[in-house]
C-alpha cells in the first residue's frame, strides 16, 4: 500500500469520527489546543501524524507548504534539531484539502516532561539549559518558538524539537508570514473577527520575545505536572532572562493562559453540539475531553 493510500484511509477514518462522533477507529496519541496527533504508519515505520485545519484550495496548501518548509530551515539555521519533518495532503470528502504533519513516533520516555520523570538534578539541569540556550538563539522579531516543555524530546542523546505547524515567522515589517485564517480556523465562526482583530497579533507577539517564551516555558511545568522542578527551571533561565523571572509571575501568567483556553475549549464544545445537533452538519475539529490544567 502506497504513503498517500495510508494517508487517505487515516483521513477517511478521521471524516467517519467527525460525522459519527465515535473514535475508536483512531488512535490517538495526545491533543493540542488546536489540533490533535494520530498514530499512523508508513511500511513499518511508526509515525505521528498531526492534522491540520482544512485547505480551501490546493494554493493555499501550497503557500502553507512553502512557509512550513522556510519555518524548518530557519529553525535549524539556528541551530534547533527539527525532528524530520514531512507535510502531505489528500483530499477531504468536502473537496477541500487536508494537510497533515507526519514525523518519527517517539517513544514516551523521550518526551521531556516525561524524561524529567527519571532525570536527576544534573540531568535536568542539562535539559533547562539546552532548551533556554535553543530559545535565547532562536527567539526574535523576525522568528518565534513555541518553546513549551511538551514540544522537546531527548533523541540520540541530544534535544530535538518537534512542533513545527505554526510557522512562526515576521517579514521586515513585522507582517505574519503564517496565514492568520487557519490559526483561528478551529474557533467558533462568531469569535473569529473578534479574535483575529482584537487577540491574535498580542498571542502571536508572546513567541516572538525570548523572556516571554521562557515564561511560558517554566509555566507548561505546571500544565505537565513536573512542577517541583520549577525551582530548578527558575535558576537556570534566569542565568540569561532580564529582567529576572521568579516564580510568582509564571504562576501568574499560567493561570490567565490556562483560563483562556479552557473558555475556548468550552466554546468550542458549544459550537461542536450547534453544528451537529441543529445545523446537522458533521465538526470539522477532534476535540479533547476534560483538559487538566492543575490551575
Amino acid at each position: 500500500m502506497s504513503a498517500s493510500t495510508r494517508l487517505a484511509e487515516l483521513e477517511a477514518r478521521v471524516e467517519r469520527a467527525l460525522v459519527s462522533g465515535d473514535e475508536s477507529e483512531l488512535d490517538v496519541l495526545g491533543y493540542g489546543e488546536i489540533s490533535c496527533v494520530l498514530a499512523s504508519h508508513d511500511g513499518d515505520q511508526a509515525l505521528a501524524a498531526k492534522r491540520l485545519p482544512l485547505f480551501d484550495t490546493s494554493a493555499r496548501f501550497e503557500a502553507y507548504r512553502e512557509a512550513f518548509e522556510s519555518y524548518i530551515e530557519e529553525l535549524s539555521a539556528t541551530g534547533v534539531r527539527v525532528l524530520p519533518s514531512s507535510l502531505e495532503s489528500t483530499p477531504a470528502a468536502d473537496g477541500r484539502v487536508a494537510g497533515w504533519c507526519r514525523q518519527p513516533l517517539l517513544e514516551l520516555g523521550t518526551l521531556a516532561p516525561t524524561w524529567l520523570g527519571n532525570a536527576n538534578k544534573e540531568r535536568a539541569r542539562w535539559l533547562f539549559e539546552g532548551i533556554a540556550e535553543q530559545i535565547l538563539a532562536t527567539v526574535g522579531p523576525h522568528l518565534g518558538l513555541d518553546g513549551q516543555l511538551s514540544n522537546w524530546a531527548v533523541v540520540d542523546g541530544g534535544l530535538s524539537y518537534f512542533d513545527v505547524t505554526t510557522p512562526m515567522m515576521r517579514d521586515e515589517v513585522g507582517r505574519d508570514v503564517l496565514d492568520i485564517d487557519l490559526f483561528v480556523a478551529s474557533m467558533p465562526w462568531a469569535l473569529r473577527g473578534l479574535v483575529r482583530r482584537f487577540a491574535l497579533r498580542a498571542i502571536l507577539d508572546t513567541y516572538y520575545r525570548p523572556r516571554q517564551v521562557l515564561v511560558d516555558l517554566l509555566g507548561n511545568f505546571i500544565k505537565e505536572g513536573v512542577s517541583a522542578w520549577l525551582p530548578a527551571g527558575l535558576e537556570v533561565v534566569n542565568e540569561i532572562a532580564e529582567p529576572a523571572i521568579d516564580e510568582t509571575e509564571v504562576r501568574s501568567y499560567y493561570r490567565q493562559d490556562a483560563r483562556m483556553y479552557a473558555v475556548l475549549q468550552r466554546l468550542r464544545r458549544i459550537d461542536r453540539a450547534w453544528q451537529r445537533k441543529v445545523r446537522r452538519r458533521p465538526y470539522t475539529f477532534l476535540l479533547p475531553g476534560k483538559v487538566e490544567r492543575r490551575v
